[in-house]
């Protein structure tokens, strides 16, 4: 059996996140985010997630990592919802749910997404919100599978050279688990 484990990252977890959120973009998301996005420097996408880690915003903003063994291979940040159309006290947003993919499909995914979840129904969020890639068949289908759907609302997001569309999905927390 796999040494597998999910926990809250620690600040030395930062430069790790850091390189699964970078790699992970240019594999899964290089035709879609801008040049800038994918040739961020390591050292200044650590930084943002030390301080995620060190000085979160409130007690509901979480960095949680994956891993297998001892190497780190995803993680998943949440907050409160920002969307204007939700209530913050009682909807959570996983802003990012990332996992390397050489190491994919190995339940790293479904151990972090579950995990956020058992946070937030200890928090009392009533509804968990994230944003997808129309064109990530991928990570719409995954979170699809584990019971979330698009509640009808979409966005564009302005990479520069294009438009990149995004649809919003939910899942219901207060059903039972």
């Amino acid at each position: 059996m796999a040494d597998v484990s999910v926990r809250p990252a620690r600040p030395e977890d930062a430069e790790l996140v850091a390189r699964v959120q970078l790699s992970t973009w240019r594999t899964a998301y290089g035709e879609l985010l801008p040049a800038e996005a994918l040739e961020l420097p390591l050292e200044q996408v650590a930084a943002v997630w030390l301080h995620a880690v060190e000085v979160p915003p409130s007690p509901r903003h979480r960095l949680l990592v994956a891993l297998e063994g001892a190497e780190l291979v995803g993680f998943a940040a949440s907050a409160p919802a920002t969307d204007e159309d939700l209530d913050a006290a009682t909807t959570s947003e996983i802003t990012a749910l990332l996992v390397e993919p050489r190491w994919g499909r190995r339940g790293h995914g479904s151990r972090l997404l579950a995990a956020t979840v058992d946070h937030w129904r200890t928090d009392g969020t009533a509804l968990g919100v994230t944003w997808a890639f129309e064109s990530d068949a991928v990570t719409t289908g995954f979170l699809q599978s584990a019971g979330w759907g698009p509640d009808g609302l979409g966005r564009g997001l302005d990479t520069g050279p294009r438009v990149v569309h995004q649809r919003r999905l939910h899942t219901d927390l207060t059903a039972a688990p």
